[in-house]
C-alpha cells in the first residue's frame, strides 16, 4: 500500500516568523485579494500590471509576452563551450541566457562570450549570475545586459556569529549592506543595465534567518531590503524572483511578495522558477505546479524551468507552460463576485475543511490522504489490477468504470468477483449513462456517478442512490452547475463528492475549481473535492496539465481525491498521479531527490550522479536526498532534506545529514557508496523490494 504519510506540515513552517518581528501587518483577506489578483478576482485570468524593464533589447513585464530563459552549464572560463551552448539555447527559443560568474576572471570571460555570440550574428541578452562576490558583479556589469544577485549572500559572505540582536544592530547590518551594494547600483544605473534580485529559500542570510526563520516572509524581506536601497538611489530597472525547491514555499513567497509590493507601491516584474526541481518527470511536475499555479494567479513575466538535464531541454517546457498566458491569452469571462473565500490562507498552506465520506474501505475528505482514482477501460482485466496490488508501489484505491450498457454492468460484477480477495483494498466507482441500469448496477459499486441530461433525472438518480445507500459523485459542467447538483444531494441526505467536468468559456479548470469551492463554502457545504485532470494526447503536455491542475489546487489546500483522464493503462496513469501527489506534498510513495540543474559552478557531473543515486534510493519512501553541485544553495535547499550530497571541491563530495556536514572531501568515486552507508547508519535504509 502506498505510504499515506502526508507532507502537509508546511502551514507551521510558512507561518513561522523567527522572533516574531514583522515590518508590516498582514492585511484583510479582501485587501489581500485585491493585491494578488487583478480586479480582485481569483476566478479568471488577469495579469499583474508591472512596469517594463529592459535587458538590452529585451523588454520584460507590462504587456510584453512572458519571456523564456535558461542558463548555461559549461565552465564560464571555457568561452567556446559557453558560446556553443548559448547558441543551442537561442535556437531552442531562449530569450535571455544566464551565465554564472563566480570570480572576477569569470566575469571578464562574459565579455568574450558576448563577443563570440555577436561574431556569429546572435545578439541575445546575457545575465550574469552572481553569488558572494560584489567585485565579480561590478566587472560583469561591463559586458552583460542584466545582473542577477542573491540578497542572501551578496554582502553576507560570512555567516554572522550573533543569534539575535535588537533594532540598532539590525540597522547597522542594513547600513553595511547599503555600503556594499551601492557601487553596483550606481554602475548599473550609469550603464543602463537591469538587475534581478533573486531570493532563494536555500540561501537566506543568518541576519534574515534570525529574525524571520527560513520562511516566505524571510525571502520577501530579504529582497525588499535591496529594493529599498535601489529606490533610494533612484534605480528601478529591477526584476524579482522568490525560488524554492518546494512548490508550496515558492507559491507562498511570490504571492506574499506581490502583496507586499502592492502595499509599497512597487510594480516590478517577476521571474518565476522552482529551483533544484530535478530531472525527468519529477522536475517537470514540480516546475509545472509552482510556475503554472503562479501564472494562473496572473503573476510572472519571465520563467525558467530548472531541470537536471541539458539546458536546451528546459525551453519546450517553458513554452508549454507559458502558452496560455500573456498577450495571446483568450479574453476572460465576465467577472464574478466571490461568494466566499476559496481557500483558508493565501500565504501559508491550510487544507480546505471537508466532510469525511465513506467510499468502500476508504474515507475521503477531512484529514484523510488524497485518494488515488484509476480508470479501468474495457481492455483492462483483473490480472492487470492484481499485478498492481502485488507490486505494492502504485496501488489504485478507487477503480473507475463506465457503465453505459448491460455488458458494462456485467463487467463490473465480474471484476468485483475476480478481485474479491482484494476487496478490503479497493473501492469501485461506476459512472452510469443509462438510468435503466441503476437498479441492478448501484448495489455493485461503492460510489456512483450519473451523466444526467436534466435536473429531474439528476434528482431521480440521487433518490435511487439514497435507497441503495451509496454516496454520489456530483459532477457538473461548471462551478454553478456542480454546486447545484451537490445541493440536491445535501437536501436528500446523500453524502457526495464534488467534481467538475468542464469550465466556463475563458476560465481555466483551476479557476473553475476555485469558484466551485467558493460556491460550496457560500452554501455551507463541506463536500470533499475530486480533482479530475482532463485527457491530453501529447505525453509531455499530459504531465504538465495534470501537474498544474491537481498540484496547483493542492497547493491552495483544495482536493481530497484525484484521477487522470488519459487513456493510459492503470499503471501509467497511477504513476503520473502519485508523482503529482508527491510533487505537491500530498502523498509519499518514493524517495524524493532535490537536484540542481548544474551551471559553471558545479563541481561534478550532476546529471549522472543524480541518475545513479536516484536508481539506488528511489524505494526509500519518505527519504529526501539533495544532490547539489556546489555550496551556493546546497546546504540551504537541504533545509528539509534528510541527506545531502554536495560538491565541495573538484572531485570531492561533502555529505550532510540535514544541515550538518558530517563527511568532507569524499572522493567522487567513493561518494555514492558513502552516501548509502550514511543512510544505513542513520537507520533510514531498507533493501529494495524483490521484483517478480
Amino acid at each position: 500500500m502506498p505510504e499515506t504519510k502526508g507532507l502537509f506540515n508546511l502551514r507551521r513552517s510558512l507561518s513561522r516568523r523567527g522572533n516574531g518581528i514583522m515590518t508590516a501587518p498582514m492585511a484583510s483577506p479582501a485587501a489581500t485579494l485585491q493585491r494578488l489578483f487583478p480586479g480582485s478576482d481569483p476566478f479568471r485570468y488577469g495579469r499583474r500590471r508591472t512596469r517594463v524593464v529592459r535587458a538590452g533589447k529585451l523588454a520584460i513585464g507590462g504587456d510584453e509576452p512572458i519571456r523564456l530563459q535558461s542558463m548555461t552549464t559549461t565552465a564560464t572560463s571555457d568561452v567556446e563551450a559557453a558560446v556553443a551552448q548559448a547558441l543551442r539555447l537561442v535556437e531552442a527559443g531562449c530569450e535571455l541566457v544566464r551565465v554564472t560568474a563566480p570570480t572576477v576572471e569569470d566575469a571578464r570571460a562574459l565579455g568574450r562570450i558576448k563577443a563570440g555570440l555577436l561574431r556569429r550574428g546572435v545578439d541575445v541578452p546575457l545575465a550574469a549570475d552572481i553569488h558572494f562576490s560584489p567585485q565579480a558583479a561590478l566587472e560583469a556589469a561591463e559586458f552583460v545586459e542584466k545582473v542577477r544577485i542573491n540578497p542572501g549572500n551578496f554582502a553576507d559572505s560570512k555567516r554572522s556569529a550573533s543569534r539575535g540582536g535588537g533594532e540598532a544592530e539590525y540597522a547597522r547590518e542594513l547600513a553595511r549592506i547599503e555600503e556594499a551594494f551601492t557601487p553596483l547600483v550606481e554602475k548599473l544605473k550609469r550603464l543602463g543595465r537591469a538587475l534581478r534580485i533573486g531570493a532563494n529559500h536555500g540561501s537566506l542570510s543568518d541576519r534574515i534567518l534570525n529574525r524571520y526563520g527560513d520562511t516566505p516572509a524571510g525571502m520577501v524581506e530579504s529582497a525588499l531590503e535591496y529594493a529599498r536601497i535601489c529606490e533610494k538611489l533612484g534605480y528601478r530597472e529591477l526584476v524579482f524572483s522568490m525560488k524554492a525547491s518546494n512548490p508550496k514555499v515558492t507559491v507562498a513567497a511570490y504571492r506574499l511578495l506581490s502583496s507586499r509590493m502592492s502595499e509599497a507601491g512597487m510594480d516590478y516584474p517577476f521571474h518565476l522558477g522552482v529551483t533544484e526541481a530535478g530531472g525527468g518527470v519529477d522536475g517537470r511536475i514540480k516546475s509545472a505546479i509552482g510556475i503554472g499555479a503562479l501564472l494562473e494567479d496572473g503573476l510572472g513575466d519571465t520563467i525558467r524551468v530548472s531541470l537536471t538535464e541539458d539546458p536546451e531541454f528546459e525551453l519546450p517546457v517553458c513554452r508549454a507552460l507559458a502558452r496560455r498566458f500573456g498577450p495571446a491569452a483568450p479574453p476572460p469571462p465576465a467577472p464574478v463576485e466571490a461568494p466566499a473565500p476559496f481557500c483558508a490562507d493565501l500565504f501559508s498552506y491550510a487544507r480546505r475543511e471537508s466532510a469525511s465520506v465513506r467510499v468502500g474501505p476508504f474515507r475521503i475528505g477531512e484529514r484523510h490522504p488524497v485518494r488515488a482514482f484509476a480508470a479501468v477501460d474495457a481492455g483492462v482485466g483483473a490480472e492487470e489490477i492484481e499485478a498492481l496490488l502485488r507490486g505494492g508501489e502504485l496501488e489504485p484505491e478507487v477503480l473507475e468504470l463506465e457503465v453505459a450498457a448491460p455488458a458494462d454492468r456485467t463487467r463490473l460484477k465480474d471484476l468485483r468477483a475476480a478481485l474479491g480477495a482484494h476487496s478490503s483494498r479497493l473501492a469501485f466507482l461506476a459512472r452510469f449513462r443509462d438510468p435503466a441500469l441503476l437498479s441492478e448496477g448501484l448495489p455493485l459499486c461503492d460510489l456512483a456517478a450519473f451523466c444526467a441530461p436534466d435536473e429531474e433525472a439528476w434528482a431521480g438518480f440521487v433518490r435511487a442512490a439514497k435507497t441503495a445507500g451509496k454516496p454520489v459523485l456530483a459532477s457538473g459542467r461548471d462551478a454553478g452547475h456542480c454546486a447545484a447538483r451537490e445541493a440536491v444531494c445535501r437536501r436528500e441526505g446523500v453524502p457526495a463528492l464534488a467534481q467538475l467536468c468542464a469550465s466556463a468559456e475563458g476560465r481555466s479548470p483551476l479557476q473553475e475549481y476555485r469558484l466551485l469551492c467558493a460556491r460550496l463554502a457560500a452554501a455551507g457545504s463541506k463536500a470533499p473535492l475530486h480533482l479530475r485532470a482532463p485527457a491530453q494526447e501529447d505525453a509531455e503536455l499530459r504531465v504538465l496539465e495534470a501537474s498544474l491542475l491537481v498540484g496547483g489546487l493542492l497547493c491552495d489546500g483544495l482536493g481530497d481525491s484525484a484521477g487522470i483522464v488519459s487513456g493510459l493503462r492503470p499503471a501509467e496513469s497511477l504513476r503520473l498521479l502519485y508523482d503529482v501527489l508527491q510533487g505537491a506534498g500530498a502523498r509519499v510513495v518514493k524517495a524524493e531527490l532535490v537536484s540542481c540543474p548544474s551551471c559553471g559552478r558545479t563541481l561534478f557531473d550532476i546529471q549522472s550522479a543524480s541518475a545513479r543515486i536516484g536508481a539506488r534510493v528511489r524505494h526509500l519512501k519518505g527519504v529526501k536526498i539533495a544532490v547539489m553541485g556546489c555550496i551556493v544553495n546546497g546546504p540551504g535547499e537541504m533545509a528539509d532534506a534528510d541527506f545531502g550530497y554536495v560538491g565541495g571541491a573538484p572531485g570531492k563530495i561533502n555529505l550532510y545529514v540535514g544541515k550538518d556536514c558530517v563527511q568532507k572531501g569524499v572522493p567522487s568515486a567513493e561518494a555514492d557508496d558513502a552516501l548509502i552507508a550514511l543512510i544505513r547508519k542513520n537507520g533510514r535504509w531498507s533493501e529494495p523490494p524483490a521484483r517478480e
